[in-house]
């Protein structure tokens, strides 16, 4: 399978010959299962305090004839504070008293992670890559591009772009159409704590820490991304495969090398 690579400046540069992911079949029920795991990864473990409502004096003695008995003096028979010179308390320690321990509270011993099998997640992570080939996936997921060839690949000069207006410059001219469906799209969450919810563009593949890192960080919608960290959750936002994915030379040839240092 091959692709175009285009320089900064729109112009169509050469064809390459892609990696094998890109020939891949395209496992929507395996995209589905590693998003949703990588998701569970990032959950935080909840659990209750170990000696929480237990740390008090309260206890029910119930022999008559023993000190701080709570046995024929007409009340619940509950455990109570123990004070001094026999003084009784609150209820306490028992979950429907005040400051008492929860009945069934979280454990923090559970599972809470989804595994999934090495394998399984390389080959939904290859399904992913393969997803960004295909224009009608792209376009069904409900990005807008027009007579642009699949993948986007740019030459290598883009990594080294430094400022944001060129970055956004040379992005609008293949994807500009995405771009204001992102500004356009964004809306105001909530009235008091604010935040926004800006719907995903195009996410850029570099071959490593390099300086578009930075200058497209705060464009709207598109996310930035070394070949060596990709994850399921970059290429496929919510399980849905066919973001937007415009990729550097030097990061298809870092995953074709990846891929064969597998093999």
């Amino acid at each position: 399978m091959k692709a175009v690579v285009y320089g900064i400046d729109g112009t169509k540069a050469k064809e390459i010959e892609l990696p094998d992911a890109f020939d891949a079949n395209v496992r929507n029920e395996l995209i589905r299962r590693a998003f949703l795991s990588e998701q569970s990864e990032e959950f935080q473990p909840k659990g209750a305090y170990k000696w929480a409502g237990m740390e008090t004096s309260a206890r029910y003695r119930g022999r008559k004839e023993a000190y701080h008995t709570l046995k024929n003096r007409g009340g619940s028979k509950l455990p109570r504070q123990m004070f001094p010179k026999g003084g009784i308390g609150q209820v306490r320690r028992i979950p429907s008293s005040v400051k008492g321990r929860r009945a069934h509270p979280p454990k923090p011993e559970k599972v809470i992670v989804e595994r999934m099998n090495r394998k399984e997640k390389e080959k939904a992570l290859i399904s992913a890559i393969a997803a960004t080939a295909n224009a009608e996936i792209v376009k069904a997921r409900g990005h807008k591009i027009k007579d642009v060839a699949m993948p986007i690949v740019f030459d290598d000069s883009l990594e080294d772009v430094k400022k944001t207006r060129e970055v956004v410059k040379i992005f609008e001219r293949l994807i500009g159409d995405d771009l204001k469906r992102s500004v356009n799209g964004t809306k105001k969450i909530g009235w008091r704590m604010g935040g926004k919810k800006v719907p995903r563009s195009a996410l850029v593949v570099v071959s490593g820490d390099v300086a578009l890192k930075k200058s497209a960080r705060n464009i709207p919608g598109i996310d930035v991304s070394s070949v060596d960290k990709l994850t399921v959750s970059d290429l496929a936002p919510g399980g849905d495969p066919g973001r937007l994915t415009i990729w550097t030379k030097k990061a298809l040839d870092a995953l074709g090398k990846k891929k064969e240092e597998k093999k």
